[in-house]
Parts: C-alpha cells; structure tokens; sequence
C-alpha cells in the first residue's frame, strides 16, 4: 500500500456549473451535493484504505491554495502541487507523476478529478485495487470505463477489445469524444463501448516512459526540473515550467496514441457532476420531481432543480424542466434542456458586465 499514491487533480473552474461554481470559489470546494462536505473532501476520503494519507498529492491552481489547507488540514505544502497558468490535464499529471517518482520510483498511481460523485464506494475501492494489483505487475496504463447506462451525448467512450484481456482488464480499440445522440446509441446498442470517467491506473514510471515518446517536450521540461521537486525552488522552477508546456489533455497527448491502453469495464455509481442536469438526475427528488437545496419553496412547479446559495427564501411558481440557481451576486434561471449554453452565457456577462460576475 505504501506505494500507492492518488493524485487529484483539482484546478477545474467548473464553468458549466456557473454561477454556483465561479472562478473565486469553483465547485470541487463547494457543497453541491447538499451533505455538509465538499467535492474535495469526499474525494480524497474515497481513497482511505487505498494508500496513506501522506501519499494523496493535489495538483490546483495557486489561487486555490487556501481552500485546500481549509479543506483538507491533514496535507503538507509538499503534498499540494500549484499550477500558475491552466494548461489542461497532460501537464498536471506531468508534474505530479515526475514529482512522486523522483520520491518513489516504484510508485503506483491513481488520477482522479476531484469533482466526481461515486455511490458506490466499496465497489469502487474493490475495482480500483484489483486494478493497482495488475499496474503493478505490467507495463501498462489503465483506465476505469462506465458501464453505460443510456446514449449520453455528454460523455466520451471507449471502445473495448473482447478477445486481448490481462486479467478483468480488457484492451482499448479506440476512444471517442462525445459523440452525437445517433452515434451513442450505437454504441450503447453494440455491448463493446464504455463512459470515460477521466480516472486513470498506471506506475510512475509507465506513464513517464509514455510522456517521453508522445509528449518528449513536456517530458523534458518536468525531467530537467527534477532536482528541484520537495525544495524551496520548485514553486519558481514550476512557474517557468508551466509557461513553456502546451495546452493539452492527458487523453489526446497521451491515452489515444499509446499501444497498451487497458479499460476496467465498472459500475459503481459514477457521474461526473459536469453539469446542473447531471446533479439534477443524480439528487432525491420531492413528489413533483423536483431538487430542492435552500431555502425554498415551489408551486405548480415541476422536474426542476432550484439551489440557492444564501438564506433568502427563493419562490418559484409555474416552472417546468428548469435550473434556477442563485450564488452570490448572479441568479440563472435557465430551461434544463438548454443548460449547454451556460458557458457562452458566462463568456457573454463577463464581457458585458464585467468579471466579477465569472
């Protein structure tokens, strides 16, 4: 156990939940769920029993550095990775993996975003430790796939490969962004084609071996600074660092070129909470249908979700199929079957009215 190590990966703005989640204040350090803990905690509670607390690192932007010694007191500077400039999912991995290799070379990983509802804990520990148990052993990198539950346009998928197993692990075919409405129904249809929950299983040393033959620039930029990790120094090597290292997810630059990409087809409950819809269908629902967090109260209304962020009592009349959500200084209101033009309602009222509504 003591080589196993969690990186969560926790620098995400969470514009699609906007206005509840805002750049000050993202959602992975809130209480969307309604039960007293945060996205963050929950996820790194997730993991007791998996490794040690010492070994659970957090990679965020440095804005967020406060939240995350409020949130989680247990953890130590060296434990919390800060990222200066955003520069998606590959680099943040870089780091971490570099960083903890350079401590441990015999270390085992699971990446995991920090924002992610899993209902069945057990049965996630289960799946994640039988798949350490087979990175350990192999040269491989593996990924936790979703048993599909319905043609969900929102997710990417991945198609498996029956016949080229390594234990429960199947081999990855292909994998795809979201696809449109017909296409993931044929997936769903064929049996051979899983969600990609975005969480991840390999050794250090497998995905860096990986970064230095599909990303050699990134791999070089993290190895150069190698000396640097657990030092005074690193804060500025990184700084430098991350200006030079390219926008790019871990899954373009790294999961879709590689040759021995391995899926664990599983279902434990999982949704990405990557937008008010997907709270929506995953939170109790009153008789009407609908999800009520605050002080609210609700006539003629119904299959809504209405979440206020103060103590003003919020009521709504004659709604149907709706997001009404109120944080801070913004209120939304938006029909549930348009919630995809969140973001551009974000882009369009910063540059209108200005960023402190972002």
């Amino acid at each position: 156990m003591n080589n196993n190590y969690v990186i969560i990966m926790a620098g995400g703005i969470g514009s699609r939940f906007w206005p509840f989640s805002r750049k000050k204040h993202p959602k992975q350090f809130q209480d969307i769920l309604g039960i007293g803990k945060t996205l963050l905690q929950l996820t790194a509670e997730r993991f007791k029993g998996i490794c040690p607390d010492e070994n659970i690192y957090i990679v965020t932007n440095e804005d967020y550095y406060d939240l995350v010694k409020e949130q989680l007191p247990f953890m130590t500077d060296d434990q919390i990775l800060l990222e200066p400039v955003m520069r998606n999912t590959a680099p943040c991995i870089a780091y971490a993996s570099y960083k903890i290799a350079e401590k441990n070379p015999d270390a085992n990983l699971i990446i995991s975003p920090a924002d992610h509802l899993i209902l069945k804990e057990e049965e996630f520990k289960r799946c994640v430790k039988s798949v350490l148990e087979i990175t350990a052993e192999h040269e491989i990198l593996a990924t936790l796939g979703i048993q599909p539950s319905r043609p969900d346009t929102g997710y990417g998928y991945i198609q498996m490969l029956a016949d080229d197993t390594i234990g429960d692990l199947q081999r990855v075919k292909t994998f795809t962004e979201k696809p449109n409405l017909q296409l993931a129904q044929e997936f769903l249809d064929s049996g051979d084609f899983v969600w990609n929950s975005g969480i991840f299983i390999w050794k250090a040393k497998t995905i860096n071996e990986n970064f230095a033959k599909y990303q050699p620039e990134i791999a070089q930029l993290f190895t150069d600074i190698c000396d640097k990790y657990y030092t005074e120094d690193e804060k500025e090597a990184i700084k430098v660092t991350y200006y030079q290292c390219k926008n790019i997810s871990i899954d373009y630059g790294i999961m879709e070129n590689a040759e021995k990409v391995y899926v664990l087809k599983s279902d434990f409950g999982w949704s990405d909470l990557g937008t008010w819809k997907s709270l929506y269908e995953v939170s109790d629902k009153n008789e009407n249908g609908n999800v009520l967090h605050g002080n609210t109260m609700t006539i003629d209304t119904k299959d809504t979700i209405v979440k206020m962020g103060s103590d003003r009592l919020a009521v709504v009349q004659g709604l149907d199929n709706f997001i009404v959500a109120e944080n801070d200084n913004v209120l939304l209101i938006c029909h549930k079957d348009q919630e995809q033009k969140i973001k551009q309602f974000l882009s369009e009222v910063k540059e209108k009215k200005g960023e402190q509504y972002g």
